[in-house]
């Protein structure tokens, strides 16, 4: 069977489309259709089932690509660095949510980067959960941190860590919550209507989150400052723009400090799980089985 063949079916499989496919192998799209077709007539069966936008493997395809994505992921790896080539030449990309990757995961990766003949060059790229599995399978990424668990055998996910989220405000905001009784409806919800929110998104995913688990209800105020990133979040409730649910682990220090209080503490407060994906059997590549050793190790002291 033509590497070449099971190099552009393995490239369709990830991608999810012939025009995305012909695009990261550089081909035009006619070529990968003929390509695909080429390899079908040999083994007598199809592989994927052409729908209006994109393409969904059938279960021989899958079958196909559990098998062998793997082995050509291998062989690109030799291509890349050569057999006899030192580890520490190897590239270990890297993908996830911007603040966690940037906090936690990144920091707990350095010490691999060192040149002892055991470390590797680090690249990182952020997006969200969909994003990031899809460079993953795409071929973009070997390694991603996702709150989200990819379905499929092409990828496999292991769980890395619980994040605790914490409701919380700058002081003088939550002097405005001592007078304020909770709502009918809200089962000891803080009176949202008091105070500004600060979100990443204008659907306030994290709040919304946090009134779903802890008070059983939705929020009442629409998002006053919105902003992409949880770090940025922070700094304005530090400032005292509003209320805002943050990763305990993102607002520690800044609680430690008084730059912001809880507004509330539940006996069970909502978690948040963070998944490690790899492509399925990458593991076998070292730098990536390092890398996601070592990842998990610093999971155990997060807390």
């Amino acid at each position: 069977m033509d590497l070449a063949l099971l190099r552009t079916f393995v490239t369709v499989h990830r991608a999810g489309s012939f025009t995305r496919a012909a695009a990261l192998l550089g081909l035009s799209q006619p070529a990968v259709t003929s390509q695909i077709r080429t390899l079908e007539r040999q083994l007598g069966r199809p592989l994927f089932l052409r729908q209006a936008r994109g393409v969904t493997p059938t279960t021989m395809g899958d079958e196909l690509a559990h098998k062998a994505a793997p082995h050509l992921d291998a062989l690109v790896e030799i291509a890349e660095t050569g057999p006899d080539n030192d580890a520490s030449l190897r590239t270990l990309h890297l993908a996830g949510p911007p603040e966690f990757t940037a906090e936690r995961a990144l920091p707990a990766l350095t010490e691999l980067t060192r040149d002892d003949g055991q470390g590797f060059a680090l690249r990182a790229s952020f997006g969200n959960a969909e994003e990031t599995l899809e460079g993953l399978a795409a071929g973009h990424h070997d390694l991603a941190i996702s709150t989200a668990r990819p379905r499929g055998a092409l990828l496999t996910a292991t769980t890395l860590c619980d994040e605790e989220h914490i409701l919380v405000a700058a002081p003088h905001r939550a002097e405005q919550l001592d007078s304020a009784q909770p709502g009918p409806d809200t089962k000891g919800a803080p009176v949202l209507d008091d105070l500004p929110v600060i979100e990443v998104h204008e659907s306030l995913p994290f709040v919304s989150r946090y009134w779903a688990s802890v008070f059983d209800s939705r929020p009442a105020a629409p998002g006053t400052v919105i902003v992409p990133d949880l770090r940025a979040v922070l700094a304005c409730a530090i400032a005292g723009a509003g209320l805002a649910v943050l990763p305990r682990y993102l607002c520690a220090l800044a609680l430690k400090r008084g730059e912001v209080v809880p507004l509330h503490e539940p006996a069970i407060p909502p978690l948040r799980t963070y998944f490690l994906v790899v492509r399925t059997g990458t593991l076998a590549m070292p730098h990536i089985a390092r890398a996601h050793e070592w990842l998990h190790r610093a999971a155990t002291h997060w807390g």
